[in-house]
């Protein structure tokens, strides 16, 4: 029944309505919606959009692709890729959203886990976790508004990471559908092989379609602190001390990011610095000697009421060579922190940026480069900012499993450098042209210093350049294609693999 009706909507010119059927999960009749991602830069009509609601749905999708020679098939969580990794073009984008069961259970060692559909957004698992079960998840993403089952295709980082690891390192058990068809429940003890390849693998070797992530006691209360520095050298060596810091010695969340050393950009001048609407920044306090960009740095702390806080934050704070009376803080709930990138949301769907295009750019770069990439792309083409958040800060590469398909620098500690553009629609904003090409100015800039960097959410557009990403993983990665996903029916928004050039045993 299934295959009927694609062979109906092939024929049919896009949009054109017909009748859904129940084969392989419901039918979405909504294409515009699965043609475009919230980067809003690239479009790409389906021939079909399904909602499937088991892992079983997933198989009939891709036993269906088998049928056609062009046919591909991508899973969509909630749409925030920013360079069309979720389209299918003429092909079958399949709504993980259906996909949202949530379950408490007891993982291989008696590790309480959390069983949960791919389709469930991070936010819904810290709502049901915290109030039902006063459990969490250890690592997360800042915005929690994403699929379970699509940041474990990437990575999933945050301040977390650097004392728990990404997502993609807190995973006990995934079920995944490969390219094949098999539907496989998999773990690091059994069929290793495909969960590894999954975890950051960008879709290629199968539909992530459950995942069981073991939970720990969630915290009460959050202590929440953000300090500025002048000097980028001064505050790298401040963030890499704290990194490093023993878990019973330090922070429990680490972030920190790049703003402009003015008062007339709301988004990224001084006054994106202050947590509490009542704070003032004073630019009094600021060196007279200091550059374009200022950088803050942004903790928290874990703890009960009892903990004794202000001591201990007072002592954690002392030894850090920030500008003394630029120090912020507040105390949140555990949940309210973590969710606190909702109010920002919400003032960006208010003025109209959310729905613009985000050309984001997402950089792992080495600590040993990081210095010289602040002096010559954030102090120079970045210097009077992005409209929107610039992160800068540091992750350890030993928190990652190298069995993992995720790319990363060669050394121990590298930094996240996030652009996370918020400008408004054209002409009120810049054209997104213009963002676009200062993202290649600042690659540029990256490849011709010799910088050891990989982009994190990558897009590239030539195999030579997916090669050069991966590095010396590239045949595994190749390798691993062949196996789960010969036919390369799956996500071809990635453009790495196509239907007319599936993968070889080795590299070209």
């Amino acid at each position: 029944m299934m295959i009927a009706y694609l062979d109906q909507r092939l024929r049919l010119a896009p949009g054109t309505d017909v009748d859904p059927c129940g084969d392989g999960g419901e039918l979405d009749p909504d294409l515009e919606a699965a043609s475009k991602d919230f980067g809003g830069v690239t479009r790409a009509l389906p021939a079909v959009v399904r909602r499937p609601c088991s892992g079983d749905d997933v198989v009939e999708a891709i036993r269906l692709a088998w049928r056609y020679d062009h046919l591909t098939v991508a899973p969509r969580g909630n749409g925030h890729s920013v360079a069309g990794q979720a389209l299918a073009p003429d092909g079958i984008v399949l709504n993980m959203r259906a996909m949202s069961r949530m379950e408490l259970v007891r993982g291989d060692g008696g590790q309480l886990c959390a069983d949960v559909g791919a389709g469930v957004l991070w936010g819904e698992l810290l709502e049901w976790g915290v109030a039902e079960h006063g459990l969490s998840p250890a690592s997360w993403t800042d915005y929690l508004g994403l699929t379970v089952g699509g940041t474990l295709s990437n990575a999933g980082i945050s301040g977390q990471a650097f004392r728990k690891g990404p997502q993609i390192s807190n995973v006990a058990e995934l079920e995944v559908v490969t390219g094949e068809a098999e539907r496989v429940v998999c773990s690091p003890e059994r069929r290793s092989d495909l969960f590894y390849a999954a975890l950051g693998g960008l879709g290629q070797f199968g539909v992530i379609t459950r995942a069981r992530i073991p939970l720990l006691p969630a915290p009460p209360l959050v202590r929440w602190i953000r300090v500025v520095y002048a000097s980028f050298e001064v505050y790298a060596a401040d963030v890499e001390w704290l990194v490093a810091r023993p878990e019973r010695e330090g922070f429990n969340y680490i972030e920190g990011f790049a703003f402009v050393n003015r008062g007339d950009d709301q988004a990224s001048g001084w006054e994106s610095v202050p947590i509490e609407p009542s704070s003032v920044f004073d630019p009094g306090l600021v060196p007279p000697s200091s550059g374009p960009l200022l950088y803050c740095l942004e903790l928290g702390l874990y703890h009960d009421v009892h903990d004794g806080v202000d001591k201990r934050v007072e002592e954690m704070l002392r030894p850090l060579k920030y500008i003394r009376g630029l120090e912020f803080t507040t105390e949140l709930s555990y949940v309210d922190f973590l969710s606190r990138v909702n109010l920002a949301e919400s003032a960006a769907r208010a003025n109209g940026s959310w729905h613009a295009p985000h050309p984001w750019l997402n950089i792992l770069i080495s600590a040993s480069d990081v210095v010289h990439f602040d002096r010559h792309v954030l102090q120079s083409v970045l210097k009077d900012g992005i409209g929107g958040p610039m992160l800068v800060y540091p992750l350890l590469r030993s928190k990652w499993d190298p069995q993992m398909s995720v790319a990363l620098p060669d050394t121990e500690v590298f930094y996240l450098v996030a652009l996370l553009r918020f400008n408004r629609p054209y002409p009120a904003g810049p054209p997104v042209e213009n963002l676009m090409a200062q993202n290649r100015e600042i690659l540029t800039r990256c490849k011709s210093n010799g910088y050891d960097f990989k982009l994190y959410l990558p897009h590239y557009k030539t195999e030579a350049e997916w090669a050069h990403h991966f590095g010396k993983d590239w045949a595994r990665f190749v390798e691993r294609k062949a196996r789960f996903d010969p036919r390369a029916i799956l996500s071809p928004g990635q453009l790495i693999f196509t239907r007319a050039h599936p993968p070889s045993s080795s590299p070209s």
